[in-house]
């Protein structure tokens, strides 16, 4: 089993007078109800799931739900919304009750929730696992924040972080464990289930391609009430084929016989039940023309594997939504605030990535190179004389084991050296 690191900050905030009511939202198999069992054992837990249950739950009154489940996980709340109410009613009446509410379903969740519990709940979102956690053997491992995840807690601290990193990521005393959690990312992605030792790599390939088509048959069909799949179907493997790409409805629309409203639906469906990350467009300078389109990357490498039958190593693209998804779920975990988009001007000049914090902006090419080299901070240059706040530092985020500084401010190091577990 591995550790969650947004575990502590669950229970920091289930210990809030505000937080009586917490809600863990997040994609289907990330650990949902794992997480919620383990930091909450002294909670009765109920499966929403279980339809024969699901109605007797549903006709219990407030009262009833305070004396009999004071404290309580409902998995799967999305499955009958009018339980919603139930606990809105018991929050409203009484101080004492807490509970736990978990759902794969955002969409049909949190429009429930944003409803009915608004200003009454916290909402927590779970993602497939992270590098640091994909090192831990069990609950009781520590799980390290990695040097990007020190940089966003502490942007002050950047250029000694910058100064602290080794010459080269193999002189890492943590270097075998994060490669090999690396390793197992690059091929599988994060989901927990893929992890099992005991598992083969062909078991793994069979649990991605069920997940993909549990996906469709279930949360999409829940999202969508949708009486023919094959246009999702079809748009899902699009997508994947295209990923780290710019969107283009219209012309997504002509591929899969969609018209460009419907597209622009389905990709909110892919984006809701946490399947792509959608990047919009960085628009903070009136004065440069700048490409408008948003970008969208697969949130898992593994289901991108599944989706588009392939196996093996990451394309360019591939590598740059592997990469570009690492850093957006371990900015997720530690409940970071930072904000993520891309920059491309109309005469070609693209930023694969910027994050932007209080403070300033970090700004990341992906490459897939085992040679970082100055050609590669083309499009960083002189980049501050585009933001409109500093910009704190510029990467290169590759394959190469070396770590350089390319030119001032700008640093070249291997993905994994960023995003595993820093060395204490």
């Amino acid at each position: 089993m591995k550790n969650r690191k947004i575990g502590s900050s669950i229970l920091e905030i289930a210990d809030k007078p505000g937080s009586r009511i917490l809600v863990i939202t997040g994609a289907r198999q990330t650990g949902k109800t794992t997480l919620a069992r383990h930091l909450f054992p002294e909670y009765t837990f109920l499966s929403i799931e279980d339809p024969v249950l699901r109605s007797s739950y549903a006709n219990l009154t407030a009262l009833q739900w305070k004396d009999l489940y004071p404290h309580a996980i409902l998995d799967e709340v999305q499955k009958e919304p009018r339980l919603i109410e139930s606990i809105k009613s018991v929050y409203d009446q009484w101080e004492e009750p807490r509970y736990v509410l978990s759902g794969s379903s955002q969409l049909l969740l949190l429009e429930k929730v944003r409803e009915s519990l608004a200003g009454r709940c916290s909402i927590i979102d779970l993602y497939p696992l992270t590098i640091p956690e994909l090192e831990t053997e069990s609950w009781n491992d520590p799980v390290a924040d990695s040097p990007f995840q020190s940089m966003l807690r502490f942007p002050e601290e950047i250029p000694a972080r910058i100064q602290s990193l080794l010459p080269d990521f193999r002189l890492d005393p943590n270097h075998a464990r994060i490669m090999h959690a690396w390793n197992h990312y690059v091929r599988f992605g994060g989901y927990p289930a893929l992890t099992n030792p005991d598992m083969e790599d062909e078991d793994r390939y069979r649990w991605l391609a069920n997940y993909v088509r549990t996906y469709l048959e279930r949360d999409v069909r829940d999202l969508a009430s949708f009486r023919d799949l094959e246009p999702f179907v079809k748009l899902q493997r699009v997508i994947a084929l295209q990923t780290a790409s710019l969107v283009n409805h219209s012309a997504i629309g002509q591929q899969v016989g969609l018209s460009s409203k419907t597209v622009q639906r389905y990709l909110r469906y892919l984006e809701m039940s946490y399947q792509v990350v959608v990047l919009p467009a960085w628009s903070g300078n009136e004065r440069k023309r700048l490409v408008k389109s948003p970008k969208i990357h697969m949130l898992d490498y593994g289901v991108l594997q599944a989706v588009v039958q392939k196996r093996g190593s990451p394309t360019g693209l591939e590598f740059e939504s592997m990469v570009v998804a690492e850093l957006y779920k371990q900015a997720n975990t530690i409940l970071s605030d930072a904000r993520f988009t891309y920059l491309r001007t109309l005469d070609g000049r693209e930023v694969d990535l910027l994050i932007e914090l209080d403070a300033g902006y970090l700004a990341f090419e992906i490459k897939t190179t085992e040679h970082a080299s100055t050609a590669d901070i083309r499009h960083l240059r002189d980049l501050g004389d585009i933001l409109d706040k500093p910009l704190l530092h510029a990467f290169v985020l590759s394959n190469d084991p070396t770590t350089k500084t390319l030119a001032p401010g700008m640093t070249a190091v291997h993905a994994a050296y960023l995003l595993g577990s820093e060395t204490g």
